[in-house]
């Protein structure tokens, strides 16, 4: 898809072992397509370092976040806390993430996800940067450890959000930021976030791939392979707009100033 338009991926998995033979094309290939910066997610310590020392490869492109997951949090340790908060006084990494709770597989235990995760929260409240939240199946715990820390912390977006109506309101009655990817252009699954998509503000909106996952499948001709890319960006962008009955023009404006603002990038 030709796009003349400027867009934020704000969720990119680069540092994927999917990318490793072809990462830096990966990158021109996005910027080709209109995406002209990418943040790329950390999900533990060693991940966020990589993430890290991708953004110096390439300044002008790429910022990153640093965090642990919650599949990762069984392994952390405060070692791995230092490490993530000595990253997060770097300029280009831009949030404290991708974190959160995930009680749909529990890949580590729930007690261990809360305690994580609020240890995040806190450090979010120190460093003085937003969140990049992670959040399946879990809802009401999230939620409760949210609004305690709201008032102290800087913002935050739930990245990759397929909740349901009720989860979307009371994500944006905590003034949270809202991150859609191409689970919107499923039509087998994405239905409701489809109908739910029109009711987020234009000021709490931002756009993602979560590449190399979630290939969008409203992509014609249909790409051989399964691996999800950032320059495929535009397809999440159109179906974003048609379900918004907006503008691509629109919803790039709209989107790339959120994002902007959000993550203090620094853009013209």
């Amino acid at each position: 898809m030709k796009n003349s338009l400027r867009w934020i991926d704000i969720g990119v998995n680069l540092t994927n072992t999917g990318f490793d033979k072809d990462r830096d094309q990966v990158i021109a290939d996005a910027q080709d397509a209109g995406v002209v910066y990418q943040i790329v997610t950390g999900t533990n310590a060693k991940d966020s370092h990589q993430a890290h020392r991708l953004c110096k490869k390439h300044p002008q492109q790429l910022f990153s976040t640093a965090g642990c997951h919650p599949h990762d949090a069984k392994d952390f340790s405060k070692q791995d806390l230092t490490k993530i908060k000595k990253l997060l006084t770097q300029p280009q990494v831009v949030a404290v993430g991708e974190c959160g709770l995930d009680f749909n597989r529990n890949f580590s235990p729930k007690e261990q996800q809360l305690s994580v995760f609020e240890r995040q929260l806190q450090l979010a409240v120190e460093v003085n940067k937003p969140l990049f939240l992670h959040e399946r199946d879990a809802f009401d715990a999230q939620h409760a450890l949210l609004r305690n820390y709201r008032s102290q912390i800087k913002g935050a977006v739930i990245h990759c959000f397929t909740g349901e109506a009720h989860a979307l309101k009371a994500y944006l009655d905590l003034d949270l930021y809202i991150g859609i990817t191409g689970w919107i252009c499923d039509e087998r699954r994405g239905q409701t976030l489809n109908d739910l998509v029109r009711y987020i503000p234009d000021d709490r909106l931002m756009i993602e791939t979560d590449a190399p996952y979630l290939l969008p499948r409203n992509m014609r001709p249909k790409p051989r392979s399964s691996r999800n890319l950032p320059q495929y960006l535009p397809y999440v962008a159109q179906k974003i707009a048609e379900a918004r009955n907006c503008s691509l023009q629109e919803l790039s404006t709209q989107c790339f100033r959120n994002s902007v603002n959000f993550f203090q990038l620094e853009a013209s």
